[in-house]
Order: C-alpha cells, then sequence, then structure tokens
C-alpha cells in the first residue's frame, strides 16, 4: 500500500492550524464583544488563511514526491491525535458561547458562522481524501492528488472571500478607513511641526547626507532611516542632496523640500552621532550610514510609537510597515512637473484597476544578492489572486502592471500568457539597465514604476529587492490596511540596519527533525526568514540555537518605544475638529 509519507508532516501543520482557527473563530470571537479585540483576532484570522494558501503551494511541490511507504497503524494513530485536538478546540468553543456579553453585530455572527461552517467543511473534505490516498494505486495518486488540490483551491477561496466579507460587516469597513485617515493625519502633522521650526537658527537639527552608494530605493531608505531618527530625537532633519548621483539639482529638484524653512547646517555646535543622551548639548548632530550607527538607537525600525501602538495594532496587520511608510510617503511627495508626468503616464499606459503590479528584478540582482526566479513563478501567484477578486467582483480584465530591468521580459510574457494584459514601459526596463542606472531619465522610470506598483490592488515581487519594499511601504498609506496584499518569492519585509525582529511563541513545539527549534510558550525568536512552506527560521532567544519551527505558532512581537508625542499637533488637530463641527 501506498501513502502520502512525504507530506505527513505538512498536513499535521495545516490540520492543526485548522484546529486552531476553529478556537479563534468560534472562541475568541464569540467572548470578545469589545470591537477593539474582535478587529484584532480578524486580522490574526485572515493571517492564518493567508499561511494555509503557502501551504497549499507547498503540497503542490511535494505531490512529486510521494513514494515513500508508511505504516496504517501510524497513519490512523496521526488521524486520531488530529481528532482529539479539534474535539478540543470545539468544547473551548462551547465553554466560550456561556460567556455574557452584548455580542456582535448580526452581520458578522451570520458571516462568522458561515465561515465556521466552511472551515469544518474543509477538515471534513481533506480528512477524506487523505484517507483515500492510502488505498490509491500508486500510478493513480497524481491525478488524484491534482484534483485534491483544484478542490482545496476552491475552498480556500471560498473561505477567504467570506472572511473578506466578515472584515466588511456591521461598519467595520468605514471605522478602518476612518481611523487609518485620522492615524494618517496625525502622522503626517507632526512631521510637518518638526521639520517647519518657527526659528530655524535655534533648531535641533539633524543632518543626512542623500549620496550613499547605491540605488534610489537604498537612498531613499537611507533617508527614511535619518527621518526616524530625527522624528524620535525631535530634530528637524536636513536632507544635504547638491551633487545628487540621480539629479545634479538635489533632492528638492524632484520632490518637495522636506521642510520649507529650515534647510541649513548651521547651529551653535555640530557633532556626529554619539547617542542621544550624549548629544543633548549639541546642536547638530551628523548622522552615519544605518550599518555604521554606534550606539544603536531604540527608534530604529521596526520600532512604533507607544502612543500610537494601541490604535496601530488595532487597525493594522504590520503596524511597523505602516509607520515606516509614513516618513517614506513624505519624502517622495512630487514636485508638480513630476506629478503631471505621473498623471500623464497614467493616461498613457491606460493604468485602471484591479490591476496586480509585479516586480522582476534581473541584472545585478541576480546571483549577488538575490535567486532567479521564472516569470512562471510570479504569475503563478497573479492568476491565484485574480481567481479569488473573481469571486469579489466583476472583472472585465486581468491586467498587470510589470515592472522590470530586464527589456525582454514584457515580449516573454505578451508570448507566454496572451489572456492577460501587460502594462509596462519598455523604456524603463532598458534606463534601468547597469549603463543608464543612475541618470534622471533612469530616475525618472524608477519613480513611476514604484508608484504604480504601489497603487496596484496586489503586489507580487522579490523582497530582498529594494524598489519592491519601497512599493510595499507606500502601499501602507494609500489603504486602511494594506499589510497582506503581497507575495514575495524571497524574504520577509525588512528594514536594512533594523533592530531584532522578534516573534513570541504561541505554543509548545515539540522538534521532527534536528532542524527544528523546541518551543515553549513564551519563547522568544528573532525570525530570520519564512520559508513559505508553513516553517519560519530564526534564532531562539534563550538556548542560541538557530532552527525551524511551525509559523503557525508564534506571534509577532511589536516593539514599542516612546517617541516624542508631540502634543502641540494634538492640540492643535483637536481645535481644528472642534471648529469643523461648529461650521
Amino acid at each position: 500500500m501506498r501513502v502520502w509519507t512525504s507530506s505527513w508532516r505538512w498536513i499535521t501543520l495545516v490540520l492543526v492550524a485548522w484546529a486552531m482557527l476553529l478556537f479563534y473563530l468560534g472562541g475568541h470571537m464569540i467572548r470578545d464583544s469589545q470591537p477593539e479585540h474582535s478587529s484584532r483576532e480578524l486580522s490574526r484570522i485572515l493571517t492564518k488563511l493567508e499561511r494555509l494558501k503557502l501551504q497549499n503551494q507547498d503540497l503542490r511541490r511535494m505531490a512529486h514526491k510521494i513514494r515513500v511507504p508508511m505504516e496504517v497503524q501510524e497513519e490512523n494513530q496521526r488521524l486520531r491525535l488530529l481528532e482529539d485536538r479539534l474535539i478540543r478546540a470545539k468544547e473551548q468553543i462551547n465553554s466560550y458561547r456561556n460567556l455574557p456579553g452584548t455580542g456582535p453585530g448580526r452581520q458578522q455572527e451570520e458571516l462568522r458562522r458561515k465561515v465556521e461552517k466552511g472551515v469544518q467543511e474543509l477538515w471534513w473534505f481533506l480528512r477524506s481524501d487523505v484517507k483515500k490516498l492510502t488505498h490509491l494505486d500508486h500510478t493513480l495518486s497524481d491525478k488524484h492528488i491534482h484534483t485534491l488540490l483544484q478542490d482545496l483551491g476552491h475552498q480556500q477561496r471560498s473561505i477567504m472571500t467570506d472572511l473578506s466579507y466578515l472584515s466588511l460587516a456591521d461598519g467595520a469597513a468605514e471605522w478602518r478607513e476612518q481611523e487609518a485617515k485620522a492615524l494618517k493625519e496625525l502622522v503626517q502633522n507632526r512631521i510637518s511641526y518638526l521639520q517647519n521650526p518657527v526659528d530655524c537658527s535655534t533648531a535641533r537639527k539633524l543632518l543626512c547626507n542623500i549620496n550613499k552608494g547605491c540605488g534610489f530605493g537604498c537612498q531613499l531608505h537611507h533617508a527614511t532611516y535619518c527621518f526616524l531618527l530625527a522624528y524620535g530625537t525631535k530634530r528637524t532633519l536636513v536632507l544635504e542632496s547638491q551633487g545628487w548621483r540621480y539629479a545634479p539639482g538635489g533632492w528638492s529638484s524632484v520632490f518637495l523640500p522636506v521642510s520649507n524653512s529650515c534647510t541649513d547646517r548651521s547651529g551653535d555646535s555640530t557633532g556626529h552621532w554619539a547617542g542621544e543622551e550624549n548629544d543633548r548639548d549639541v546642536q547638530v548632530v551628523e548622522l552615519p550610514i544605518i550599518d555604521s550607527l554606534q550606539p544603536r538607537s531604540a527608534h530604529l525600525p521596526l520600532a512604533i510609537p507607544r502612543d500610537l501602538a494601541p490604535r496601530l495594532t488595532r487597525l493594522h496587520g504590520d503596524p511597523s510597515v505602516w509607520w515606516v511608510g509614513q516618513f517614506v510617503s513624505y519624502l517622495v511627495r512630487p514636485q508638480p512637473w513630476l506629478q503631471k508626468d505621473i498623471l500623464s503616464t497614467k493616461a498613457q499606459l491606460g493604468f485602471t484597476h484591479p490591476i496586480i503590479g509585479v516586480h522582476v528584478r534581473r541584472t545585478d540582482k541576480v546571483g549577488s544578492e538575490a535567486a532567479f526566479h521564472p516569470l512562471e513563478e510570479y504569475m503563478k501567484h497573479v492568476e491565484e489572486r485574480y481567481q479569488l477578486l473573481a469571486r469579489q467582483q466583476h472583472l472585465d480584465s486581468k491586467r498587470v502592471y510589470l515592472a522590470t530591468d530586464d527589456p525582454t521580459l514584457l515580449k516573454e510574457a505578451r508570448d507566454k500568457y496572451p489572456d492577460y494584459q501587460f502594462i509596462s514601459d519598455n523604456s524603463i526596463s532598458i534606463s534601468a539597465g547597469l549603463p543608464q542606472r543612475y541618470s534622471e531619465t533612469s530616475l525618472r522610470g524608477v519613480i513611476l514604476d514604484i508608484h504604480f506598483l504601489s497603487r496596484s490592488d496586489f503586489l507580487v515581487c522579490t523582497f530582498s529587492s529594494q524598489v519592491c519594499r519601497v512599493a510595499y511601504e507606500m502601499m501602507q498609506s494609500l489603504h486602511p490596511d494594506a499589510s497582506s496584499l503581497f507575495v514575495s518569492l524571497d524574504d520577509i519585509y525588512y528594514f536594512g540596519g533594523q533592530n531584532s525582529h522578534l516573534q513570541e511563541a504561541l505554543y509548545a513545539h515539540t522538534p521532527r527533525s534536528p532542524d527544528d527549534l523546541a518551543l515553549l510558550p513564551g519563547d522568544l525568536v528573532a525570525v530570520a526568514g519564512n520559508h513559505w512552506d508553513g516553517n519560519s527560521k530564526g534564532v531562539h532567544q534563550r538556548t542560541g540555537k538557530t532552527g525551524l519551527y511551525p509559523s503557525y505558532k508564534v506571534r509577532e512581537k511589536v516593539d514599542t518605544v516612546n517617541y516624542p508625542t508631540y502634543p502641540e499637533v494634538d492640540k492643535l488637530l483637536t481645535l481644528q475638529h472642534a471648529n469643523s463641527l461648529m461650521d
């Protein structure tokens, strides 16, 4: 008898994840009638189902390796253990139903029950078909597996659609829009207040030279790091950019100035960064590149302000990306001539929604900082996203905005995928090549690519690319929560030079192989990456061991620090709001 032995580890992870989803859907959402907690639980549910999507992809890859025999007795034992876990989860759900509370709204309850039923149906379906595999002839298994994957995909998209509707029920969508707008307005006004002091001659300043020896995305992230430290130390950022390798006229010849009133480095005292405490009596501080920063600052990514953390963690699935995105968006506000060029290019290209952005970086990245990924690997995720969108809206066309530094890729895409409408400008691809990389023409091209990628409905790219990460960061300021609107073919999101990215174990994990980490609830892991197969890799902070662990068994540990709160701005916004109510 042949069985699906090489994928048992994956199957176990999937089924345990579904058990935990039953617990969350039926338990926490029933217990927690408070909108703040329910919103956080919804965000966690969406994250877990996105992981299922990645696990389905792993199942597809593993299907071709199914040839190893396994004792049926061991298989049945595994299934009994998984059934016991589901029974315990259902008992938890029933116990929470008896707790007092006002309860969620009607729409939320109806959709929650539909999602719960869908999860249960999927479990029954998966359990039944996995058992069937143990009785199939080896020659028939590949066909059955292909059908199984198709059916799993249909059910997964159905549940994701229900969850999308659930997230919009009972006024939740309107609340998110309003809260995102209010938070963005608050932060942007705080930045503007910091950047435009009444008296520049007495203002505390932080100097940042844009001419770091790297490409535009890297230089933009360098300026962002400077900006975050300026905000954290309550210093006006002075961005020195004369003789910029991309535009000799400097940053403000392309983008709006970072300050309207304070742009020079003058001051009574000047010194190099020595740490916030040591620099208190220095008016003007010069900042090195992030890799050379000593001592390190608590305000580096992925930290967020403690005063905004309760609101951000309620609203957004990845608050640190939202926070970084606020500063990136402020830095790249276009000059009028550039804004006009953007609008003209949008009309010429026919950039309309829905559209999925695909960024394919080749040339200097491949082989040095990133692996080669064929077009098919990107388009697989594009197709899956469009299958999901088709359940939620009418699709008149499957559009893809293709950004690449490979001029041959557009023709390849159109030849291989004639049912897609590829929107791209090959002149941008040519200007992105190494011979023209640091020119004004190239700068225009990368700005346009980032702009249109950030305004796509979904992003498929490699996070090893700074351009991809900048587009993702900018997306966050355009949606209430765009944290899940991406697929990266390699890295997880990171900010170069960031402080440690920690995750906290929710559940114990017993290693199944020498490569696994042992986890206890509450253990901290410095995450190094996600294998996009249900497992992440990291360094155990208690034992110092590096290894793998199931991604669903941990949660993000949000790093909150004491940023300045700029009460002057808050008072001004409160006054403006009061005046608007009186008008």
